[in-house]
């Protein structure tokens, strides 16, 4: 049996083309805080599907344009900073809580919720109408891989109050939500750690780009956190050195967020990036330097990832190495600094590695979505233990 009080976002699609009793085809989705991603399960083996720009993740994003157009994905981001007010995102991060606690602030970004959708004319959504234009972007990326239009079934595991607002996400994208699947067991079969022999302990450390979950987990830390953390850094620098304060333009200010957020990825493979932006603030330019040494302004956030997962060897009464496997999931599992982190604190021990962080959700969806349609070429999850 599986062990799990994660706050979890996967997604299995059951799709299906004529009559609704016929088995069809299987994906799972991903619905992640800042990207989403779609499996097909197919002949026994999981296809990672690429969406219209060719990418295989795509931006939960959702924006409105001043001619009334809604843009969802690559586009809706592409033009974060230049129309940062009618952008949404972060959307996951709201969903499920109460209305009013919905227009929560971030430190740099303005509300997200009450958006301009075209020609002066106000609108308020709720996060699962966002949840549910990015769900159906998904579900049209399937469908063009396909190649025929799609409805169905979706299992997810969130706690009451999400679970009861994804079910409202999927309907308003014409899904309905049948059974649920929890997003550490999914990862864990993307790593086939279902098949092998004995029972086994697994540990899923899922760091994505807005949400932290170790079982016990911190629904606002991510990966967006460290890239605020260097946002707010270069923010007071440049404060410093030119006596002027970039807050007050919100375009700036997501110009230096799309930079920030290349920069960490870069510094993964290499030590140093530099961020470059032209007519950065008042038709002055930007230029600095992000070294992993100065990726220090975040190191107390990657060492707090440490605090939820002794919390959860100490709820389940279990020692370091009492744990078989080590799963990290989540694009920002790929710092350097938070897979020394995880090695050191499990004593040297390797986590298990092969699959994009990325996609290890959708891979494991899709799988467990075989399972339910009765695909034989699937395996079920019911000698390890999900910590």
């Amino acid at each position: 049996s599986a062990q799990s009080l994660s706050i979890t976002r996967s997604v299995v699609l059951k799709l299906w083309y004529g009559l609704p009793d016929s088995v069809g085809t299987v994906v799972g989705i991903d619905l992640g805080t800042t990207y989403s991603c779609v499996g097909v399960f197919k002949n026994g083996r999981v296809e990672i599907i690429a969406n219209d720009q060719g990418s295989r993740i795509t931006p939960s994003y959702v924006a409105f344009t001043s001619e009334g157009e809604r843009l969802i994905g690559d586009a809706a981001k592409n033009q974060l900073t230049s129309n940062p007010e009618n952008t949404v995102f972060d959307a996951k991060r709201l969903i499920g809580r109460p209305f009013l606690v919905s227009f929560e602030l971030h430190s740099l970004f303005v509300t997200l919720i009450h958006v301009d959708i075209g020609g002066g004319t106000m609108k308020t959504f709720a996060p699962e109408e966002i949840s549910a234009m990015v769900l159906t972007k998904m579900k049209e990326t399937a469908e063009a891989y396909l190649g025929y239009t799609c409805c169905g079934h979706c299992p997810a595991y969130f706690n009451d109050a999400q679970r009861q607002a994804t079910k409202d996400a999927a309907t308003i994208a014409g899904l309905n939500v049948m059974r649920f699947i929890n997003e550490p067991t999914a990862a864990a079969i993307a790593y086939g750690l279902d098949k092998r022999d004995g029972e086994k302990k697994i540990l899923v450390f899922d760091l994505g780009g807005g949400t932290f979950d170790v079982s016990l987990g911190d629904t606002h830390l991510g990966g967006e956190d460290f890239d605020q953390r260097v946002m707010e850094h270069f923010i007071k620098l440049y404060k410093k050195k030119t006596g002027k304060d970039v807050r007050k333009d919100n375009r700036a200010v997501q110009k230096l967020r799309r930079e920030v957020e290349k920069a960490k990825r870069a510094l993964s493979a290499q030590h140093q990036a530099r961020i470059e932006i032209e007519s950065f603030f008042e038709g002055e330019d930007f230029s600095e330097t992000l070294t992993r040494a100065k990726k220090t302004v975040t190191l107390d956030l990657f060492r707090s990832t440490m605090k939820p997962v002794q919390k959860v060897l100490d709820y389940s009464d279990l020692k370091k190495p009492d744990i078989d496997e080590i799963v990290l999931v989540g694009g920002s599992t790929r710092i350097p600094k938070i897979q020394q982190l995880v090695k050191e604190f499990f004593n040297g021990k390797e986590p298990c590695r092969g699959i994009n962080p990325d996609e290890a959700v959708a891979y494991g969806a899709a799988v467990q979505a075989g399972v339910l349609s009765g695909d034989k070429d699937t395996g079920r999850l019911s000698s390890s233990h999900i910590i």
